[in-house]
């Protein structure tokens, strides 16, 4: 473990307040997408984490392509189909839809995939926008710039929720080492879902998990302990964010 471990999830924590619990809670969306949401982003950008937030609230999963500032992997595409680097940008094969803009990007999934109005919260984008921006300060910079790394063969997956403050830096290293990912989703449904892994181990019962991606994790591992990563490219499973760290690091950073 790295000896600035203690701080970077400190000013994760500190983020994490900053949104005010955005980013934690899900309330499903009525219709998931048969195929994989696309989305370009990279993790320090304050205008993707709204729609990552989003992507929590609703509980949607999405392919995540690293694009820090420097990267060569990803931000190319993006050019290439949108005209311009500019972050988020989704790509949803299901409608054949591509789109720049946070609040374009946060209407069109509560409209085609929750089957509602985008509500009050998010109605304020501006407002969002100035807070989002105001909770990266505290990471100094993690999760923005290049790192030179190995590319995997085959995307990795993560069992996340946006506003966890021991995702977050693991997040942070798989933009800088322009990992992609399969973002699965895992927000909280229930107040069960509060209750740290560790307490909910010691419970005679398990508490029965709501959402999918939780039913999942659930039977995989038998407790939801976020973040979980699966590198199918080494058959590699961890659930500690210190070991995760130290494993993507070792395995893909050059």
């Amino acid at each position: 473990m790295s000896i600035f471990y203690p701080l970077n999830i400190a000013t994760s924590l500190f983020a994490t307040a900053m949104r005010g619990g955005l980013g934690v809670n899900a309330t499903p969306a009525n219709q998931q997408p048969e195929q994989l949401l696309e989305l370009y982003e990279f993790e320090a950008c304050p205008h993707c984490r709204l729609v990552r937030e989003v992507l929590t609230e609703l509980d949607l999963d999405a392919l995540i392509l690293p694009c820090p500032k420097g990267g060569r992997r990803f931000r190319k595409h993006v050019v290439e189909r949108g005209g311009k680097a500019q972050f988020p940008y989704l790509v949803d094969p299901n409608t054949e839809v591509e789109m720049y803009e946070s609040a374009d990007i946060i209407k069109y999934l509560f409209n085609t995939y929750a089957g509602r109005t985008v509500p009050l919260h998010w109605q304020w984008v501006e407002v969002q926008r100035v807070s989002s921006i105001l909770a990266s300060i505290p990471r100094m910079g993690l999760g923005m710039s290049v790192r030179r790394s190995k590319a995997p063969q085959k995307p990795l997956e993560l069992f996340s929720f946006e506003s966890s403050p021991f995702a977050r830096p693991v997040r942070d290293v798989l933009c800088e080492l322009e990992l992609p990912y399969v973002l699965r989703s895992v927000g909280r449904a229930q107040a069960a879902d509060w209750v740290p892994p560790l307490m909910r181990r010691s419970m005679g019962a398990p508490v029965e998990a709501k959402t999918r991606n939780r039913k999942t994790l659930q039977a995989r591992t038998s407790v939801v302990s976020i973040p979980y990563l699966i590198d199918p490219n080494t058959d590699t499973e961890l659930a500690e964010s210190a070991d995760i760290i130290d494993y993507l690091n070792r395995t893909y950073r050059l």
